[in-house]
């Protein structure tokens, strides 16, 4: 199975259109970005495919938030590293082959899509931003669907971001409700015929974009 992006260049720095945040201005060092999904398309799909499942993930994401997002400081390179989803879908039906840019998710809403737009029939849990704003009254809430880059801004490391589609020989997952990117990955066990996937990269920390 292949994938390709009309957006995404393999290891190339993700446009700010699709991220959540973007560097700021007048010495902000983060804004709200378009927070659109990417194009995405997939081809040389095997015989049998009944659905496809989507799961984008950042490989790079802090392990400790002593020094995240914090004035003066840094996240060093070399602190161990854990994922965030930042998007989750499942049953996607077996004609569907391509999504376009914005057409599941554009711009930052304040506590979560509750209904993201989407293929037919496909359902979309929840991503990590859920956690992430717990705590926030101003933003706490169930992030479904697709909400894009925003690394720290003090962060050290280039952030890597895995968009990867799975063909699977069932019609469902059987998911449904505030399901995760593991509760999706533990149901297609025993039912992935191919999958594919395309890296791109991100950062706001300002000296790893020059």
């Amino acid at each position: 199975m292949r994938i390709r992006s009309d957006d995404i260049e393999p290891m190339q720095p993700i446009p700010e259109e699709f991220a959540f945040g973007k560097p700021g201005e007048r010495g902000e060092p983060v804004a709200l970005s378009a927070n659109q999904n990417p194009h995405l398309a997939w081809s040389e799909v095997p015989n049998g495919t009944r659905s496809f499942a989507i799961v984008v993930v950042d490989t790079d994401v802090p392990t400790r938030g002593d020094d995240v997002n914090k004035e003066g400081r840094h996240v060093p390179a070399s602190l161990p590293r854990a994922e965030f989803c930042h998007w989750v879908m499942v049953d996607i039906p077996p004609e569907c082959r391509e999504l376009g840019a914005g057409s599941c998710a554009e711009g930052v809403v304040a506590h979560g899509r509750k209904n993201p737009p989407g293929p037919p029939g496909a359902k979309q849990g929840i991503n990590d931003f859920t956690g992430w704003f717990a705590g926030d009254p101003a933003m706490a809430g169930d992030y479904y669907g697709y909400d894009g880059p925003c690394p720290p801004w003090n962060d050290d490391l280039l952030h890597h971001y895995h968009f990867r589609v799975y063909a699977l020989d069932v019609a469902t997952l059987g998911l449904a409700g505030r399901f995760t990117a593991a509760a999706a990955r533990s149901a297609m066990q025993g039912h992935v015929l191919a999958e594919a996937a395309i890296t791109g990269t991100y950062t706001l920390n300002a000296a790893l974009r020059r």
